[in-house]
């Protein structure tokens, strides 16, 4: 069978999005949170989930082993994948963000010291300002690094700043919005046209439902 293929990132972003597809009636009864399988196949639909890792989402589509794919804003802006981003799904909401301690001040006479899984993000940004960077690529908890002295400040996602604040940071400026988005291979955005613009629209009656509902 000539599946559709959806990638999504592991976690609460792709029981959201399972959820979202039950809403169009599309059903993968074999999936729940904790489930340990990486594909899951409606064979009546002729459709199919694989699980990945968040960043590895627009590496599948572009690459073709995934149709479309449901990955944050923030992971597309920071690979630079090729595909085509067709829609914001409005869930997953959060935002860039550079943090620093309290009692930061800036520097002068050196570079900023910048600390973040973000490295594109955080290199355009500054660029855009101007402002000359040393850029300190970290894996996770991207917070303690002004905190120990290894950077000025950080570039990272936010969504409720509790840990910034649980940590002695504050936000010094917010970058941009991010969302959950939907993304299309775009070789298959014309093999498999019906298909993809059948789920698109579907999606899309959804979205709206939800944004407007009390």
């Amino acid at each position: 069978m000539d599946y559709v293929t959806i990638a999504l990132a592991k976690g609460r972003l792709a029981d959201i999005t399972v959820e979202l597809f039950e809403k169009i009636g599309i059903s993968f009864t074999d999936y729940f949170s904790n489930s340990r399988k990486l594909i899951f196949a409606n064979e009546e639909e002729g459709m199919r989930l694989v699980l990945v890792k968040a960043r590895d989402v627009p590496i599948y589509v572009e690459q073709g082993a995934a149709d479309i794919g449901i990955v944050g804003k923030d992971t597309l802006l920071d690979t630079k994948a090729n595909v085509y981003e067709m829609m914001d799904l409005k869930f997953g909401k959060c935002r860039f963000a550079v943090a620093a301690l309290e009692e930061y001040t800036g520097n002068i006479d050196r570079k900023t010291r910048v600390a973040t899984k973000y490295v594109n993000v955080a290199k355009n940004f500054f660029q855009k300002k101007g402002e000359p960077i040393e850029i300190i690529k970290l894996s996770g908890s991207v917070e303690l690094a002004p905190i120990m002295g290894l950077s000025d400040v950080i570039v990272d996602i936010v969504e409720t700043g509790t840990t910034l604040k649980e940590n002695g940071l504050v936000i010094l400026e917010n970058i941009c919005e991010v969302s959950a988005r939907l993304i299309a291979n775009k070789a298959s955005f014309k093999t498999k046209a019906d298909q993809v613009e059948k789920i698109i629209k579907a999606l899309e009656c959804t979205v709206q439902e939800r944004k407007y509902s009390p």
